[in-house]
């Protein structure tokens, strides 16, 4: 008797693209099903949820492909279709979703680097010294349109706050609608690295030099000033920066004293300054 009475149930029907060509790739995530709600007697509904209804929706890539890349089966067709697998007596109220759509091309593809979203935020007195991502770039396949506007492809928002070791995770890529990515999950290392301010002497070179003509200055060297990782520390050297005097301006504006000026420093340095910003010098034949 319970099932003679009318109800009304919500499940879930598989869904195929089917007659891909060969040459083609999609480049969208087709859903693997979709979830009807229908309205029949107890044992019809028993029926569709153990049995008959296992049967997939088919969808015929040659019916509704056109030639921009991008084919879409309307929610008529789908209430027709799935109509079709039902009983005479049942009534299909919804569908979800109640349009299916899906993109490809013929194996257009390039290579994008990867970047990071999101916000990743050191512990106090450390500071992100690097960043990689295993692949650093990956492949997207699209029409060519949209192949043009992507230089790049971002992770999904990682957020990550009091980071003191070093923190591998897996991330997925940010989906772009018609666009497939392969790999589409990536590693990423962070680095994080403890901040310390460091002195180092670095000599100081006339530039623009007339020829026969030697710059000494008082002092020879100056003391450089930066902040940076400890890890970072351990590997830089006086020959990294450069401290420059400059003839030209020597003889523009001769003076007792000539400015000093940090011409080059190397990656990963931050606040950089002089000790002094004038020095005493001669300028000798040779």
């Amino acid at each position: 008797m319970t099932l003679n009475e009318t109800y009304e149930k919500e499940f879930s029907i598989p869904v195929r693209l089917i007659n891909v060509p060969k040459n083609v790739i999609i480049t969208n995530d087709l859903p693997g099903s979709i979830r009807i709600t229908a309205k029949d007697k107890g044992f019809v509904l028993l029926t569709y949820i153990y049995g008959q209804t296992r049967r997939p929706l088919t969808v015929d890539f040659n019916t509704y492909a056109n030639e921009s890349g991008h084919g879409k089966v309307p929610t008529n067709d789908l209430f027709k279709q799935i109509t079709s697998l039902l009983n005479g007596s049942t009534k299909l109220t919804s569908i979800k979703p109640d349009i299916i759509d899906f993109y490809f091309n013929q194996g257009y593809s390039k290579r994008v680097p990867v970047r990071l979203s999101g916000k990743i935020v050191p512990e106090k007195m450390y500071y992100l010294a690097r960043t990689k991502f295993w692949p650093d770039s990956v492949t997207i396949y699209a029409t060519r349109h949209l192949l043009d506007s992507i230089k790049e492809m971002y992770t999904e928002p990682i957020y990550r706050s009091s980071l003191s070791d070093t923190t591998i995770i897996r991330a997925p890529l940010r989906k772009v609608k018609g666009v497939k990515c392969v790999p589409y999950i990536i590693k990423i290392g962070l680095y994080p690295d403890i901040f310390t301010e460091e002195s180092i002497d670095v000599p100081i070179v006339g530039i623009n030099m007339p020829d026969g003509q030697i710059l000494r200055t008082f002092p020879s060297k100056v003391s450089v000033t930066f902040t940076t990782g400890v890890s970072v520390f351990r590997q830089i050297r006086p020959e990294n920066f450069s401290v420059i005097v400059d003839y030209k301006e020597i003889a523009d504006h001769p003076s007792d004293k000539c400015n000093i000026y940090l011409r080059t420093m190397p990656h990963g340095v931050n606040k950089v300054r002089l000790s002094i910003k004038q020095v005493d010098y001669l300028i000798e034949q040779e």
